[in-house]
């Protein structure tokens, strides 16, 4: 009497009985993977809903460097316009879709563009960080306003000495043991520095 052949299958040459300990484990073992998949999908679709929500917050000139569709911003667009509670979320969900089917690249580019906004570039918190220092010393130091000029001709001097006078007077406390106040020249001297640090230089 012939021997009656087991179902299975086979896993890197290894026959695997269905039914058997190995096929259980091996189930297990996909059925974990299955779940983790999901929670993975699920989790990434969560981020992407968020990132489609910060698209709304973004400002429109750092939108047009966004290399996004048309109907992308379109559908952004609408959903800023939409107030009914229900209608934004149809909305907010159709731009969840949307957001799945950009390549990794330009989702990079979203997030970058977001935290930029949310936190400055690196080069314009150089630069405010360097206006102060130089507002700083200008008002502080008589030899600061040469070093400046030297640095930055283009600068308009006679405002600059005057706002510099200007906001050493203002620093003046009234009465003995009063902190040093800063008005408007203060600002305006940082204003000023801030657009000449913010030039891009001339080619030599």
């Amino acid at each position: 009497m012939s021997r009656k052949l087991k179902k299975g299958y086979f896993v890197r040459g290894e026959f695997v009985a269905e039914g058997s300990e190995r096929d259980l484990e091996l189930k297990r073992e996909l059925k974990g993977t299955d779940e983790q998949s999901r929670t993975d999908l699920k989790r990434e679709s969560l981020e992407l809903q968020k990132l489609g929500e910060d698209l709304l917050t973004l400002r429109a000139d750092l939108m047009a460097r966004l290399n996004l569709s048309e109907k992308l911003k379109d559908a952004v667009l609408e959903a800023k316009r939409i107030t009914n509670f229900e209608g934004k979320r149809r909305q907010m969900q159709y731009i969840g879709k949307m957001m799945r089917l950009l390549d990794p690249a330009t989702l990079e580019a979203v997030r970058t563009t977001l935290h930029e906004q949310n936190n400055g570039s690196a080069q314009e918190n150089l630069v405010l960080h360097l206006a102060e220092t130089w507002r700083d010393r200008l008002v502080a130091d008589e030899d600061a306003f040469g070093e400046w000029i030297s640095q930055y001709p283009d600068t308009d001097s006679q405002q600059l000495r005057a706002l510099t006078r200007q906001a050493r007077k203002d620093a003046k406390p009234e009465k003995p043991g009063e902190a040093a106040r800063h008005g408007r020249a203060y600002r305006d001297i940082f204003q000023l520095v801030r657009e000449q640090l913010g030039r891009p230089e001339e080619p030599a």
